[in-house]
């Protein structure tokens, strides 16, 4: 039977009366409603952690800032208590600009200043927008650390404001970057060409693991990708560790490298030779 055979009763509904479904409305939260409009306008940001180093993170001595969530899941992350903005905790941005104060004379004496990494940094992109103005307004050196898979995210404006990219390029070959992924390669790959196009400095960042991403192939089809970016000033082949399995564990998440051992020095070297038998500078 359908709808339209069901016998009328021939009484009309009683409207007087909430239909018995209807929930009554939560009352509004001020604070949720201000925090959801802080991070909006970026004046808030959800930061897992920051620490000061050295020759790491780009030039100089830098403070590197993490901010949480990111849309990849890499087999080999090391840090996967960064992948959601909810684990992080809410900054605004003026308890970061007075960190940046407090270690200014640092910044000038070494070339360093702040680098903004995650997780993804482009997650919160109003808040690396606000943050990027900041050190602008210090003369503060700016290194964006980012995979560039949301690299849409990233106006023209924030980019003016960006003196460098690490730009991670996980893979050459989409079959592979979507295996150590989760995600495709082509916005990747699209990021970069914008990038060098506006003449943005970067340094590359290819994490080798053995069995994983070492395919003799798999390093050539990275190596033709950063090859038509000529704005990359070095490549840096980072190997593989397991440094981070442990957090896996705590996080009660399946981790499948577990028996991957980092590579040994020859494997190493090939892959850099790869890298500079197209002229690239490589560490």
């Amino acid at each position: 039977m359908t709808i339209a055979q069901l016998p009328s009763t021939g009484a009309r509904p009683d409207v007087s009366e909430p239909a018995p479904f209807a929930a009554p409305r939560p009352a509004a939260d001020p604070l949720r409603e201000a925090r959801l409009a802080g991070l909006r306008s970026g004046e808030l940001g959800s930061v897992h952690s920051w620490e000061l180093v050295t020759a790491v993170d780009g030039p100089g001595t830098r403070m590197t800032l993490f901010l949480a969530g990111c849309p990849l899941r890499c087999v080999y992350c090391h840090n996967p208590d960064t992948w959601f903005a909810r684990d992080g905790r809410i900054t605004t941005v003026d308890e970061i600009a007075k960190k940046l104060d407090r270690y200014r004379r640092v910044f000038d004496a070494t070339g360093g200043g702040l680098t903004i990494s995650g997780g993804e940094a482009l997650m919160q992109p109003a808040f690396v927008a606000r943050l990027l103005e900041e050190c602008r307004a210090r003369d503060i050196h700016t290194t964006l650390d980012t995979s560039g898979f949301l690299g849409t995210a990233a106006t023209d404006e924030m980019l003016d404001a960006t003196d460098l990219v690490l730009l991670d390029v996980k893979s050459g070959l989409p079959d592979t970057y979507r295996a150590v992924t989760g995600a495709e390669l082509q916005p990747t790959i699209d990021f970069g060409d914008r990038l060098s196009a506006r003449g943005t400095k970067m340094w590359v960042r290819f994490v080798l693991v053995p069995g994983v991403t070492d395919a003799f192939d798999n390093v050539e089809a990275v190596a033709d990708i950063v090859a038509r970016w000529s704005t990359v000033e070095r490549v840096e082949v980072l190997p593989f560790h397991q440094m981070g399995a442990s957090k896996w564990e705590q996080l009660g998440r399946e981790y499948t490298l577990e028996d991957v051992r980092a590579p040994d020095d020859a494997l190493v070297e090939r892959v850099r030779g790869q890298f500079r038998a197209r002229g690239f500078e490589v560490y």
